[in-house]
Parts: C-alpha cells; structure tokens; sequence
C-alpha cells in the first residue's frame, strides 16, 4: 500500500505538471467531468464573496460557430476592443521572461527568429482554440472594475488546477478577449459585462511536439522581500 500524500504534495504536483497546452484531441470531455471542474472552481475565494466571474462554455456545434466567428474577426485585421487595457510594455525580466517563453515555441515548431509572417499565423491559432473541444469566456460585472477581474483570474487559476486533477489539459487566453465587442454580440452578453479572457481545454495531444517544451519559473528570492 502506498502512503498517502500529504495535500501540499499534490498541490505541489499539479502546479509543477500544468501547462499551457496547444494542440489539443478531438473528443469531448464528459459533461460530468466538466461539472466537476466548475464545482471545484466555484470555491474560489473572492473579494467580499462576490464571487463575480461568469462563464460561458461553447461546446460542439456552438464552439464551432463561435470559432469561425472569432477567428474571421482576428484574421481580417479588425482593430483590438478589449474591456482591459493590454501591458503598456515589456521590459526588462518581463521582456526576457516574455522573449523566452515566444522562441522556445517557435523554436519548437521549427520557426526561424525573425519570421513574423510565421509568427502572425501561429498567433492566429489562439482563435482555433488550438483545437481544443471546449472553450470557456469568463466575464465579469463592469461595476467591480479591476477587482472583479482580479477574482476572475483566481477562478482561472483554480479552474486550470481542477482540471489538470482530472485529467485534461487547458490555457488561459487573454487573446479572445482583445475582441471582446464581438463576444458580447456572439453570446448576447449584456452592456454591462466585461470580457476577462477565455480558457480552451480538452484532453492533450501529448504526441504533439507542441506540447513537449516547458516555461521556468523564477525563483522565491526573484519574486519576494522578507521583512521583520
């Protein structure tokens, strides 16, 4: 009989194995499973229990119609309308974090540095949800302003953790949501909604070659201060 692990364990172990998947296996996630991922992320903490995320998740035909949609607005060069405003820049570690997680995809896909064309249409591919079979819209009220979105992305975060415990593979898509005026019109989302970001997810293609590289993390002493 193997010992049980403790719960940081298997906290530990999920947050090392998630990752951002980009090629994703045809069949759909039993609803059930996909039930079960929301329950989880619904304990999310938030600011005064407002608990302000709402999700819209496009699955079959509605997915499909949804992904021609998006993905033809994207395509045609139409200009970004996100709810949030977008990193003014990077610069600095942010550049190199950012500069190192873009070659080693492209590096993985064997796109040469500079190819912009190519890097234009992998871009692209957000708006085919890598073909995952789900996607997810999270939104917020625009009332709760930054807050709201805040508490949106630990929902993201404990969505992503729920289902990498079950199996699936996800990523986070701030993409989707620099056109978020086409989102609200698709979905028949009021005024009144803000668009956070969109989460694709499925079982992974771990036979894709897409999938075989992983991002680092900077260290505790990168990122934190102690003070007594």
């Amino acid at each position: 009989m193997t010992q049980q692990q403790a719960p940081i364990d298997v906290l530990e172990t999920l947050l090392r194995e998630r990752y951002s998947v980009r090629a994703f296996k045809p069949e759909p996630v039993p609803h059930a499973t996909i039930e079960r991922v929301l329950n989880a992320a619904q304990r999310t903490a938030s600011w005064c229990n407002s608990q302000p995320w709402q999700v819209v998740i496009a699955s079959g035909e509605a997915k499909e119609g949804f992904r021609k949609a998006i993905y033809a607005e994207a395509a045609s060069g139409a200009p970004a309308d996100g709810d949030f405003e977008f990193p003014r820049e990077y610069a600095g570690v942010y550049l190199e974090r950012r500069r190192e997680s873009g070659f080693q995809l492209y590096n993985t896909l064997g796109i040469a540095r500079g190819d912009k064309a190519a890097y234009a249409k992998q871009a692209l591919e957000n708006y085919n949800f890598f073909g995952a079979p789900h996607v997810a819209v999270i939104h917020t009220d625009e009332a709760l302003g930054i807050y709201g979105a805040i508490d949106c992305g630990a929902y993201v975060g404990n969505f992503m953790l729920a289902a990498q415990a079950l199996g699936l593979g996800s990523i986070p898509q701030a993409a989707l949501a620099r056109h978020s005026g086409m989102i609200r019109r698709h979905f028949n989302l009021g005024d009144d909604r803000r668009v956070v970001c969109g989460i694709s997810f499925g079982f992974a293609d771990r036979d894709h070659r897409i999938n075989s590289y992983r991002t680092s993390r900077a260290g505790v002493a990168e990122t934190v201060r102690f003070v007594a």
